[in-house]
């Protein structure tokens, strides 16, 4: 069994965040490993209040399940803070050096989800953090999946709409410098507030894929961008070709806000487990 490894905020109502992505990793078949960067006060009716975990404790966990359970894959979810980037650029500095770069890009998928704010509008990384990502983070991993407003602020492009989405994500991979290889940052942009909800891939070789998308009729949408990567990075992981498994994620979030069950008060959770449930 592949093991995948979250870094990600706690959400205590399993909606987003490491619980959620534990859950993904196994609807896929995978064994799933977690440091929580941040604790938060939330439920299905929005986040309250968030309170990050120290650098040194990210640090401390990521070397201890490294030393025992290296990852064949990293998901990177909400970090918090300056100090937690930092800390999560030093860790895979040290894995890329310790595994090279043409095994690390064969052999483990990282895929960056930039959580920058809540639906409702809470700031979910500090500004100092926000940089730090862009300049030291963005490098060090092969995908990064951000909705439109992320897209905009990491690429400093004016997002309102689907003619602005490729121009943006070009703008966004010419930013970071290629790797030996020539392999440039994959860019998943997800598009779930255009009409139609389709995403676009660019890939790291430059070609564009445009993925239909599906409006499915329900409440339960907290977390689907958390989940559609932690699903991306599953199939990744389990050797998919990257626009192969950004459709087999899109198809595992319809079958998700298909399957959720209503839970809550507010926007309540997917089914994450549902392939298992069937």
């Amino acid at each position: 069994m592949k093991t995948v490894l979250t870094i990600a905020g706690f959400d205590p109502s399993s909606g987003a965040g490491v619980t959620a992505d534990l859950m993904v990793f196994a609807a896929h078949g995978l064994f799933g490993t977690s440091c929580i960067t941040a604790l938060t006060v939330q439920s299905t009716l929005g986040v309250r209040s968030t309170h990050p975990v120290s650098a040194e404790v990210v640090k401390d966990t990521v070397d201890c399940l490294d030393a025992d359970l290296r990852p064949d894959g990293i998901k990177i979810g909400m970090l918090s803070t300056q100090a937690n980037v930092l800390a999560i650029c030093d860790y895979l500095e040290i894995l890329h050096h310790s595994l090279g770069e043409a095994e690390k890009v064969a052999s483990l998928p990282i895929v960056l989800d930039p959580v920058l704010r809540s639906t409702s509008g809470r700031e979910l990384l500090d500004a100092p953090g926000v940089t730090a990502l862009r300049d030291r983070l963005l490098p060090l991993v092969d995908w990064v999946t951000p909705n439109l407003e992320e897209l905009a602020i990491l690429s400093g492009e004016r997002v309102s709409g689907r003619d602005d989405v490729l121009g943006a994500c070009r703008a966004l991979q010419a930013q970071v410098a290629p790797r030996q290889d020539g392999r440039r940052l994959g860019v998943f942009a997800t598009g779930g507030h255009l009409d139609p909800p389709d995403d676009l891939v660019l890939m790291p070789g430059g070609e564009a894929v445009w993925l239909a998308g599906e409006r499915v009729n329900t409440r339960s949408t907290h977390g689907t961008g958390c989940a559609l990567s932690s699903a991306f990075l599953s199939r990744l992981v389990l050797s998919d070709e990257p626009e192969q498994a950004a459709r087999e994620a899109k198809l595992y979030v319809a079958g998700a806000l298909r399957a959720a069950e209503g839970i809550g008060k507010g926007r309540g959770p997917m089914k994450h487990l549902w392939p298992l449930l069937r």
